[in-house]
């Protein structure tokens, strides 16, 4: 979904960048514990900011759930949009096995499954749900890029 949304703002010429959570803090082991996705935010966001960026695409699984904390991480009063991107089991398990080949598969279903039922519960009310089922990436882009409201401005 970033590299469309990436793509037709791009085409629309509005300035923005993308950054994708999950490299903040991959590494084994897990410094989770650090803060580390939090201090690498803040360190990449300053050097777009320095580079007159304003606007951000931020991708990760369960960022939804810690807006707060990255918004407070990248110094600023971020007006945040946040999705949260939803599929049904089947649909989640087809796109895996397209990804993972190896034989880690099942792990990954079991902690795919058991993200999904987290995040369906602890998502607070007020991110937008977007089913993703039978769709490609151009719907739900269309549906996405206007809560971004990046396209209502002048493109800078």
């Amino acid at each position: 979904m970033a590299f469309e949304l990436h793509a037709r703002l791009a085409a629309l010429k509005v300035r923005h960048c993308v950054i994708e959570g999950d490299s903040l803090d991959l590494a084994f082991p897990p410094p989770w514990e650090g803060h580390l996705a939090e201090r690498n935010l803040a360190a990449v966001w300053a050097n777009y900011r320095d580079l007159g960026y304003r606007r951000m695409i931020y991708t990760n699984t369960v960022s939804v759930r810690f807006t707060q904390e990255l918004a407070a991480a990248m110094g600023d009063e971020p007006r945040i949009a946040a999705v949260l991107l939803t599929a049904t089991d089947e649909t989640s398990s087809a796109r895996l096995r397209g990804r993972i080949q190896g034989s880690d598969f099942q792990e990954h279903l079991d902690r795919s499954k058991a993200a999904a039922r987290e995040l369906e519960l602890l998502t607070p009310e007020w991110v937008h749900r977007c089913p993703t089922d039978n769709r490609s990436v151009q719907e739900i882009a269309s549906d996405l890029l206007p809560l971004t409201g990046w396209t209502d401005e002048s493109a800078d």
